[in-house]
């Protein structure tokens, strides 16, 4: 009996070190993102190039904005060529898990959801909703809506934003879908428009002569950049970059040149 013991308790502890030693092993297989990165000099990195001012196809039919500068950006601190990875919203996600890309830099935002299947570095820019109108109009805080004339789409986030912060004496116009509301203001109906910074974009790309500019913020909610399960090598260098973009004023000029606004106070 003792001896049987004795084998069984053998035995047992050989196949808790063998478990160990798989756990390390997969621990350490799984850890290789930034090693591979650093050797092969080339990092592959998610970005939009269908949503403005963040990623699109320019005359040159190259990607460009402010995701697409990002993605440049933290390359060149790695020391790494980059390869531009076209995704969707759909997409971003699975190509992170299947490894077909090793960051996605694609407006991505934090949720509990996602946070069960991919890691978050700090946040890198804001994604906002605000209130835009030409230069000459003197707009720089709710208060200055008194009097004036927003156009908004109808039950929208824009919509419930907006309404909480402007004067009783603002006239909030209302239209069905965003395309009836960009047309209003566009059309002069309007002297203001409440809008996400892509669709504000859109506008300054294709009415250069309107001279739009951003206004006043009314909801922000910040971008991160996606990093695979368990890479924390790669999280914290990443990071790193990051941190250091946001205390040099780098991002800052990126956000001032693609959203018309300094990045502001982003959550780490």
């Amino acid at each position: 009996m003792y001896a049987m013991t004795s084998k069984t308790t053998r035995r047992t502890a050989l196949y808790a070190l063998t478990a160990c030693a798989v756990l390390i092993a997969g621990t350490a297989q799984a850890q290789t993102a930034l090693d591979d990165i650093t050797k092969s000099k080339t990092i592959k990195i998610a970005i939009p190039t269908d949503f403005p001012p963040y990623g699109f196809v320019g005359a040159d039919m190259a990607p460009q904005g402010l995701d697409v500068d990002m993605a440049k950006f933290v390359a060149a601190k790695l020391g790494a060529k980059v390869e531009l990875v076209p995704v969707t919203t759909a997409n971003r996600i699975p190509y992170l898990q299947t490894k077909k890309v090793d960051l996605v830099i694609s407006t991505l935002g934090k949720n509990p959801e996602r946070e069960k299947v991919v890691d978050f570095t700090i946040a890198y820019s804001p994604f906002f909703i605000a209130v835009f109108a030409p230069k000459t109009a003197a707009v720089k805080a709710p208060g200055d809506l008194a009097g004036k004339s927003i156009a908004v789409t109808r039950g929208s986030v824009d919509d419930q934003e907006l309404t909480k912060v402007a004067p009783p004496t603002a006239e909030i116009r209302r239209f069905e879908d965003n395309n009836a509301t960009i047309s209003a203001f566009l059309a002069g109906q309007t002297q203001l428009v409440a809008t996400s910074a892509q669709v504000a974009s859109t506008i300054m790309q294709k009415n250069a002569s309107l001279g739009l500019e951003y206004k006043f913020l009314l909801k922000d909610s910040p971008n991160f950049i996606g990093v695979a399960k368990g890479e924390d090598a790669l999280r914290t260098r990443v990071n790193e970059i990051v941190a250091e973009a946001r205390k040099s004023g780098e991002i800052d000029r990126m956000c001032k040149k693609w959203l018309g606004r300094e990045a502001g106070d982003l959550p780490i």
